[in-house]
């Protein structure tokens, strides 16, 4: 009993530990950038020792892909929440306002992400765990346009469901992007919004 006791604070408190060296390593890597930042560092901003590291993680690599996923799951949930909240059909500038307020997050993630993006290019291994995100949140955007074909018509030029869900993560890139150089956020999300309502609607071909 009080071994199983003592078990469950030691796991509640590695849950913590865990959590805040994601939150330090997050800090330092939107500030330093992925490849400039030591584990001593991480370590010293999250008020740990090395040994506290190495209990949670293998290496530096290990810690930045744990960052990733955790981060990249949670806007993923985000976004199928958005999209979930219409019936049938899809009131598409409704549901480009929900989704572009989840999509775009702080630049410090977009920091993070195309951290992530340069490694992944570089690496076959990461760029599976990187393809893999990317393809499940296209599949989640695909499904609700697929739902909606009956309710909602989409511009023919953008083939089927899945072509549209490829239009608009390609949209969401070139527009982050942006925002990485011009750091002007509330320009961005209204551009963002702009962009994917053109591209989901008749609206986008007219002269």
């Amino acid at each position: 009993m009080a071994v199983g006791a003592t078990g469950g604070r030691v796991t509640r408190r590695r849950v913590r530990t865990r959590a805040k060296l994601l939150d330090a390593a997050f800090a330092v890597f939107a500030a330093k950038g992925f490849g400039r930042v030591s584990i001593e560092e991480v370590c010293e901003a999250a008020g740990y020792s090395r040994g506290a590291f190495y209990s949670n993680f293998d290496s530096l690599d290990e810690l930045f892909f744990a960052l990733y996923r955790d981060r990249a799951e949670l806007i993923a949930e985000q976004v199928f929440g958005a999209l979930a909240l219409d019936g049938p059909g899809l009131d598409v500038p409704a549901a480009v306002e929900r989704v572009t307020e989840v999509l775009l997050l702080d630049r410090d993630w977009l920091l993070v992400k195309t951290d992530f993006l340069v490694h992944a290019a570089r690496d076959p291994e990461v760029a599976r765990t990187l393809l893999e995100h990317r393809a499940r949140l296209r599949r989640a955007i695909a499904d609700r346009l697929a739902r909606a074909r009956g309710h909602t018509a989409l511009p023919a030029v953008l083939g089927d469901a899945d072509g549209a869900a490829h239009a608009v993560v390609a949209a969401y890139d070139g527009v982050t992007t942006q925002l990485l150089l011009d750091r002007d956020a509330g320009h961005a999300r209204v551009w963002l919004g702009q962009l994917l309502t053109a591209l989901l609607t008749e609206g986008g071909t007219r002269p």
